[in-house]
């Protein structure tokens, strides 16, 4: 069986695909889960988190913005982009702990991303949630 971090990460690639011009894929997202083998209590885990994102991505994008120093949102990369996305959306809108969030989209960025993504991630997140 999955685990969260299974469902975040496939909902992660829905992200990157969406974000790259794929609006698409939100009609074949049951599919890609399955292929993933996402099932059950963890499929409907990474819809709620996939389809969330997409629904709040304006006020999710304003908040990434905001704590963003000197960066626009087209200077961070679509993989750290993706995985920013979901981790501010759980944080606004998810009754889930901050750390566990956080410490979930870091660990994903070491595999996922840059190098220098993971301290991006973490110093970003940290921002947000100490607003």
């Amino acid at each position: 069986m999955a685990t969260r971090t299974q469902a975040r990460e496939s909902v992660i690639g829905l992200l990157y695909a969406y974000d790259l011009g794929n609006e698409g894929i939100v009609k074949f997202v049951d599919e890609i889960l399955e292929d993933k083998k996402i099932r059950n209590q963890q499929k409907e885990f990474a819809l709620k988190l996939f389809n969330g994102t997409i629904e709040n991505i304006e006020s999710i994008d304003k908040e990434i913005i905001s704590h963003l120093n000197q960066r626009t949102l087209e200077d961070i990369g679509s993989v750290e982009k993706s995985i920013l996305r979901l981790a501010v959306y759980e944080i606004l809108f998810e009754d889930l702990p901050k750390a566990i969030i956080i410490n979930e989209a870091i660990e994903l960025s070491k595999r996922l991303a840059s190098d220098g993504a993971p301290k991006f991630v973490n110093g970003l997140l940290d921002k947000i949630v100490k607003a």
